[in-house]
Protein backbone atom coordinates (compact mmCIF):
# COMPACT_ATOMS: atom_id res chain seq x y z
CA UNK A 1 0.00 0.00 0.00
CA UNK A 2 1.43 3.64 -1.08
CA UNK A 3 1.91 5.97 1.54
CA UNK A 4 -0.84 8.62 0.98
CA UNK A 5 -1.02 12.52 1.62
CA UNK A 6 -3.34 13.01 4.73
CA UNK A 7 -5.89 15.70 4.71
CA UNK A 8 -8.31 17.20 7.63
CA UNK A 9 -10.72 19.56 7.32
CA UNK A 10 -12.71 21.47 9.40
CA UNK A 11 -12.20 18.39 12.16
CA UNK A 12 -14.25 19.32 15.40
CA UNK A 13 -15.19 17.82 18.49
CA UNK A 14 -17.42 17.98 21.48
CA UNK A 15 -17.93 15.87 24.66
CA UNK A 16 -21.88 16.12 25.69
CA UNK A 17 -21.68 19.13 23.80
CA UNK A 18 -18.83 20.81 25.29
CA UNK A 19 -16.78 21.97 22.66
CA UNK A 20 -13.10 20.17 22.41
CA UNK A 21 -11.71 21.49 19.37
CA UNK A 22 -13.16 23.17 16.28
CA UNK A 23 -12.33 23.56 12.46
CA UNK A 24 -8.90 21.27 12.89
CA UNK A 25 -7.03 22.20 9.54
CA UNK A 26 -3.70 20.02 9.10
CA UNK A 27 -2.29 18.61 5.82
CA UNK A 28 0.21 15.54 6.39
CA UNK A 29 2.26 15.56 2.95
CA UNK A 30 3.39 12.14 2.78
CA UNK A 31 6.16 10.28 4.08
CA UNK A 32 6.54 13.14 6.69
CA UNK A 33 6.72 12.75 10.40
CA UNK A 34 3.91 15.81 12.38
CA UNK A 35 5.33 16.89 16.09
CA UNK A 36 2.11 17.83 17.99
CA UNK A 37 2.86 19.87 20.96
CA UNK A 38 0.44 21.58 23.64
CA UNK A 39 -1.31 21.35 27.15
CA UNK A 40 -2.36 18.13 29.15
CA UNK A 41 -5.85 17.90 28.32
CA UNK A 42 -6.14 20.46 25.10
CA UNK A 43 -7.69 17.30 22.81
CA UNK A 44 -4.59 15.79 21.57
CA UNK A 45 -5.38 12.64 21.98
CA UNK A 46 -8.53 12.89 20.97
CA UNK A 47 -7.79 14.37 17.96
CA UNK A 48 -5.30 11.35 17.23
CA UNK A 49 -8.48 8.83 17.99
CA UNK A 50 -10.81 10.89 15.70
CA UNK A 51 -8.66 10.38 12.65
CA UNK A 52 -8.43 6.54 13.41
CA UNK A 53 -11.70 6.72 13.90
CA UNK A 54 -11.88 5.92 17.18
CA UNK A 55 -14.74 8.75 18.11
CA UNK A 56 -17.09 7.23 20.84
CA UNK A 57 -20.82 7.79 21.38
CA UNK A 58 -20.92 10.35 23.98
CA UNK A 59 -18.66 12.36 21.74
CA UNK A 60 -19.46 14.78 18.88
CA UNK A 61 -17.69 15.09 15.92
CA UNK A 62 -17.58 17.00 12.51
CA UNK A 63 -15.26 17.30 9.56
CA UNK A 64 -13.46 15.72 6.90
CA UNK A 65 -10.69 13.22 7.24
CA UNK A 66 -9.50 12.00 3.92
CA UNK A 67 -6.33 10.27 2.05
CA UNK A 68 -5.41 10.90 -1.65
CA UNK A 69 -5.81 7.26 -2.47
CA UNK A 70 -9.33 7.47 -2.10
CA UNK A 71 -9.36 4.41 0.65
CA UNK A 72 -10.77 4.51 3.65
CA UNK A 73 -8.61 6.57 6.72
CA UNK A 74 -9.48 3.81 9.17
CA UNK A 75 -7.76 1.33 7.32
CA UNK A 76 -4.65 2.80 6.43
CA UNK A 77 -3.43 3.78 9.97
CA UNK A 78 -1.65 1.83 13.07
CA UNK A 79 -1.75 3.46 16.51
CA UNK A 80 1.07 3.54 19.11
CA UNK A 81 -0.77 4.36 22.18
CA UNK A 82 1.54 6.06 25.05
CA UNK A 83 1.64 2.92 27.20
CA UNK A 84 2.47 -0.14 25.64
CA UNK A 85 -1.15 -2.09 26.34
CA UNK A 86 0.68 -5.66 26.17
CA UNK A 87 -0.96 -8.34 27.22
CA UNK A 88 1.09 -10.13 30.35
CA UNK A 89 -0.08 -13.43 29.64
CA UNK A 90 1.53 -13.21 25.98
CA UNK A 91 5.00 -13.69 25.06
CA UNK A 92 6.60 -11.15 23.40
CA UNK A 93 6.45 -12.81 20.31
CA UNK A 94 2.96 -13.37 20.63
CA UNK A 95 2.37 -9.48 21.96
CA UNK A 96 4.45 -8.81 18.53
CA UNK A 97 2.27 -10.89 16.48
CA UNK A 98 -1.17 -10.08 17.97
CA UNK A 99 -3.05 -8.77 14.99
CA UNK A 100 -2.77 -12.07 13.67
CA UNK A 101 -4.49 -13.16 15.62
CA UNK A 102 -7.09 -11.41 14.99
CA UNK A 103 -7.50 -11.90 11.30
CA UNK A 104 -7.47 -14.80 9.02
CA UNK A 105 -4.52 -15.55 7.21
CA UNK A 106 -3.33 -18.97 5.44
CA UNK A 107 -1.29 -21.18 7.18
CA UNK A 108 1.66 -20.08 4.74
CA UNK A 109 1.16 -16.48 5.02
CA UNK A 110 1.32 -17.04 8.87
CA UNK A 111 4.77 -18.45 9.20
CA UNK A 112 5.97 -15.57 7.03
CA UNK A 113 4.23 -13.19 9.54
CA UNK A 114 6.16 -15.22 12.32
CA UNK A 115 9.22 -15.10 10.60
CA UNK A 116 8.95 -11.36 9.69
CA UNK A 117 7.67 -10.46 13.34
CA UNK A 118 10.84 -12.61 14.06
CA UNK A 119 13.34 -10.33 12.17
CA UNK A 120 12.04 -7.27 12.94
CA UNK A 121 12.82 -8.33 17.17
CA UNK A 122 16.30 -9.27 16.16
CA UNK A 123 16.47 -5.54 14.56
CA UNK A 124 15.73 -3.77 17.86
CA UNK A 125 17.86 -6.03 19.92
CA UNK A 126 15.25 -8.46 21.47
CA UNK A 127 16.48 -11.69 19.78
CA UNK A 128 16.77 -13.48 22.61
CA UNK A 129 13.65 -12.34 24.42
CA UNK A 130 10.59 -13.19 21.92
CA UNK A 131 9.86 -16.17 24.64
CA UNK A 132 9.66 -14.01 27.38
CA UNK A 133 6.69 -12.21 29.17
CA UNK A 134 6.06 -8.50 29.67
CA UNK A 135 6.70 -8.70 33.44
CA UNK A 136 10.09 -9.41 32.73
CA UNK A 137 10.78 -6.87 30.08
CA UNK A 138 12.18 -3.33 31.34
CA UNK A 139 10.86 -0.38 29.96
CA UNK A 140 12.72 0.46 26.77
CA UNK A 141 12.16 -3.08 25.88
CA UNK A 142 8.02 -3.27 26.11
CA UNK A 143 8.44 -0.19 24.03
CA UNK A 144 10.31 -1.71 21.61
CA UNK A 145 7.86 -4.58 21.17
CA UNK A 146 4.97 -2.15 21.24
CA UNK A 147 7.13 -0.93 18.18
CA UNK A 148 7.56 -3.86 16.40
CA UNK A 149 3.68 -4.80 16.75
CA UNK A 150 2.94 -1.16 15.66
CA UNK A 151 4.87 -2.00 12.17
CA UNK A 152 3.29 -5.79 11.84
CA UNK A 153 0.12 -3.63 11.12
CA UNK A 154 2.06 -2.61 7.90
CA UNK A 155 -0.31 0.48 7.21
CA UNK A 156 1.10 3.56 5.61
CA UNK A 157 -0.08 5.92 8.19
CA UNK A 158 0.89 6.11 11.73
CA UNK A 159 -0.09 8.25 14.76
CA UNK A 160 1.82 7.63 17.97
CA UNK A 161 0.37 9.18 21.03
CA UNK A 162 3.58 10.14 23.72
CA UNK A 163 5.27 7.08 22.60
CA UNK A 164 8.46 7.48 24.52
CA UNK A 165 7.54 9.67 27.26
CA UNK A 166 7.68 6.80 30.41
CA UNK A 167 11.43 6.01 29.22
CA UNK A 168 14.86 7.68 30.82
CA UNK A 169 16.48 10.10 28.49
CA UNK A 170 18.75 7.42 27.29
CA UNK A 171 16.44 4.89 26.57
CA UNK A 172 14.16 7.53 24.71
CA UNK A 173 16.68 8.70 22.46
CA UNK A 174 18.21 5.36 21.34
CA UNK A 175 14.14 4.82 20.16
CA UNK A 176 13.86 7.84 18.58
CA UNK A 177 16.46 6.69 16.46
CA UNK A 178 15.19 3.09 16.12
CA UNK A 179 11.44 4.33 14.96
CA UNK A 180 12.87 6.64 12.52
CA UNK A 181 14.51 4.07 10.89
CA UNK A 182 11.87 1.60 11.07
CA UNK A 183 9.04 4.14 10.13
CA UNK A 184 11.17 5.19 7.12
CA UNK A 185 8.39 6.61 4.32
CA UNK A 186 5.62 6.35 6.68
CA UNK A 187 3.28 9.10 6.92
CA UNK A 188 3.72 9.78 11.37
CA UNK A 189 1.55 12.15 13.19
CA UNK A 190 2.39 12.05 17.02
CA UNK A 191 2.09 13.74 20.24
CA UNK A 192 4.96 14.53 22.29
CA UNK A 193 5.31 16.94 25.53
CA UNK A 194 8.34 17.52 24.93
CA UNK A 195 9.87 20.38 22.23
CA UNK A 196 13.56 18.70 21.98
CA UNK A 197 11.88 15.30 21.14
CA UNK A 198 9.42 17.03 18.55
CA UNK A 199 12.62 19.02 17.25
CA UNK A 200 14.50 15.95 17.07
CA UNK A 201 11.85 13.63 14.96
CA UNK A 202 9.22 16.04 13.21
CA UNK A 203 9.43 17.74 9.70
CA UNK A 204 6.54 20.29 10.62
CA UNK A 205 5.69 20.73 14.17
CA UNK A 206 2.05 22.31 15.49
CA UNK A 207 1.00 23.54 19.04
CA UNK A 208 -2.57 22.97 20.01
CA UNK A 209 -4.13 25.52 22.41
CA UNK A 210 -6.97 26.86 23.00
CA UNK A 211 -10.55 26.14 23.77
CA UNK A 212 -12.28 25.27 21.88
CA UNK A 213 -8.30 24.38 20.97
CA UNK A 214 -7.22 24.88 17.18
CA UNK A 215 -3.93 24.49 16.24
CA UNK A 216 -0.98 26.94 15.41
CA UNK A 217 2.16 25.74 13.19
CA UNK A 218 5.47 26.95 15.60
CA UNK A 219 8.08 25.28 13.39
CA UNK A 220 8.89 23.87 9.70
CA UNK A 221 12.59 22.15 9.69
CA UNK A 222 14.44 20.94 6.48
CA UNK A 223 17.01 18.48 7.94
CA UNK A 224 17.29 14.68 8.17
CA UNK A 225 15.68 13.31 11.14
CA UNK A 226 16.24 11.79 13.38
CA UNK A 227 18.20 14.88 14.41
CA UNK A 228 21.36 15.31 16.66
CA UNK A 229 20.76 17.36 19.93
CA UNK A 230 23.87 19.64 18.29
CA UNK A 231 21.82 20.40 15.05
CA UNK A 232 21.76 23.88 13.92
CA UNK A 233 18.11 23.91 13.91
CA UNK A 234 17.32 22.17 17.07
CA UNK A 235 19.51 24.36 18.79
CA UNK A 236 17.76 27.65 17.42
CA UNK A 237 14.44 26.27 17.63
CA UNK A 238 14.37 25.12 21.08
CA UNK A 239 14.30 28.53 23.21
CA UNK A 240 10.97 29.06 20.91
CA UNK A 241 9.40 25.83 21.28
CA UNK A 242 9.79 26.61 24.87
CA UNK A 243 8.62 29.39 24.99
CA UNK A 244 5.32 28.67 22.67
CA UNK A 245 4.35 25.51 25.05
CA UNK A 246 4.89 27.39 28.29
CA UNK A 247 2.40 30.31 26.60
CA UNK A 248 0.39 27.98 26.04
CA UNK A 249 -0.21 26.26 29.09
CA UNK A 250 -0.04 29.50 30.77
CA UNK A 251 -3.06 30.42 28.80
CA UNK A 252 -4.58 26.81 29.82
Amino acid sequence: MNTPNLYIENASLAYHGMPVFSRINLTIPAGTWIGLLGPSGVGKSSLLRLIAGLTQSHQQSAGDIYTDNHLAVNQQIAFMAQTDLLLPWFTVLSNATLGLKLRYHTPKEYAAKINQATLLLEKVGLSNATSLFPAQLSGGMRQRVALVRTLMEEKPIVLMDEPFSALDAITRYKLQELAVDLLKDKTVLFITHDPTEALRLAHDIYLMQGQPATLKPIAQLSSNTPRALTNKEVIELQALLFHELTQAIGDA
